[in-house]
């Protein structure tokens, strides 16, 4: 039977508020949170190693691991990382499919494929994440290129408050997109962490 005090979460910097929130909320302050750099969101490449690196540096002191990431553009690579070390993440290939719901993120894919997605962690970084990130402050010209295929912007919301709506509002517009906001709230990870920690999976 696994220990649940021994448990190790680890999340991408992006998730690491809603994940505490989440760890409290639920009565899992014995969970420990640890977080890779949300920054690596614009590196995916660099994100299985990572961690792989920060589970073998913790695997001594938990015996169970969890893993806050989806395949978040690796190709696998973060399944493979974590078939390898022991490691179970939640479902899903990125934040927005878990925030979201599957089946709710299907519905917003189909009926406008052409939807770029802010949680609200990406709304209150947009300028640093997306439009310094992407060179969109020192080359305006670049704008078509990178959003010229996309027709709307959808915020995702989990905890949203009318600060994080206008600025999400605020984005659409820079971008030349419509605007749709959908509160998801914290259900997804909420349930995974709740079925994970109880199960003791590892």
């Amino acid at each position: 039977m696994s220990n649940v005090s021994s448990t190790l979460l680890i999340a991408c910097g992006a998730l690491a508020v809603e994940a505490d929130v989440v760890l409290k909320q639920g009565g899992l302050d014995h969970v420990k949170l640890t977080c890779l750099p949300a920054k690596l969101h614009n590196t995916p490449q660099k994100i299985p190693e990572l961690l792989r690196a920060k589970i073998r540096e913790h695997r001594g002191a938990f015996e169970t691991i969890l893993v806050l990431y989806g395949d978040c553009g690796t190709a696998g690579g973060i399944d493979a990382v974590l078939e390898e070390e022991g490691a179970s993440r939640i479902a899903g290939a990125h934040c927005y499919e878990f925030y979201a719901g599957s089946r709710e993120f299907e519905i917003l894919s189909d009926e406008e494929p052409g939807s770029f997605y802010l949680t609200d962690f990406l709304v209150r970084h947009f300028d640093r994440l997306v439009w310094e990130g992407l060179g969109l402050d020192r080359h305006p010209d670049l704008l078509p290129l990178y959003f010229g295929n996309y027709r709307r912007l959808v915020y995702l919301a989990q905890s949203p408050t009318d600060d994080l709506r206008y600025q999400a509002g605020e984005a659409a517009k820079r971008l030349g997109l419509d605007f749709e906001e959908r509160d998801t709230g914290l259900t997804g990870i909420t349930n995974f962490l709740s079925r994970s920690v109880e199960l003791g999976v590892s």
